[in-house]
């Protein structure tokens, strides 16, 4: 059986976690055998793997589940609030005659201090959305 390099990567994950049956083991192993560059990258993969912490206590997930799930709310409705706020701080005014523009001004200019809160509050909620995005980006090792 042909196996290609890219199929034996894409078992490495199963295999490195212990999760992968004795005939999928094999075959990554006699695969390695043959591509010393791959079997060392699996070797480091192997020890940064039994250096980090071992999986975390059950109610602990269940709390960063949570946590988790009520950031990504946050994040929906900041993502609103920034839409709304900002599309009503750039409101604006205009008049068409004969099919040409006439009259074009923003709203802000007639009315500065209501839209300029409305443009405040969007860029606060700007602001916190991508503060908040950034914080649930994650990294991922690829091998």
């Amino acid at each position: 059986m042909n196996v290609t390099k890219e199929v034996i990567q894409d078992l490495l994950p199963l295999y490195l976690s212990g999760e992968a049956s004795p005939a999928t083991r094999s075959l990554v192993e006699e695969f390695l055998q043959q591509d010393p560059e791959l079997a060392q990258r699996v070797r480091l993969a192997g020890s940064i793997d039994k250096a980090l912490p071992s999986a975390l206590r059950p109610e602990l997930e269940l709390r960063t589940l949570h946590r988790t799930r009520g950031l990504l709310a946050l994040l929906r409705w900041l993502f609103g609030f920034g839409m709304f706020f900002t599309a009503i701080a750039l409101g604006a005014e205009m008049n068409i005659a004969n099919g040409h523009l006439t009259h074009f001004r923003f709203l802000i200019q007639e009315y500065p201090v209501p839209f300029g809160v409305c443009l405040a509050l969007g860029l606060i909620c700007w602001a916190a959305y991508f503060s908040i995005r950034r914080r649930l980006r994650i990294t991922v090792f690829r091998l």
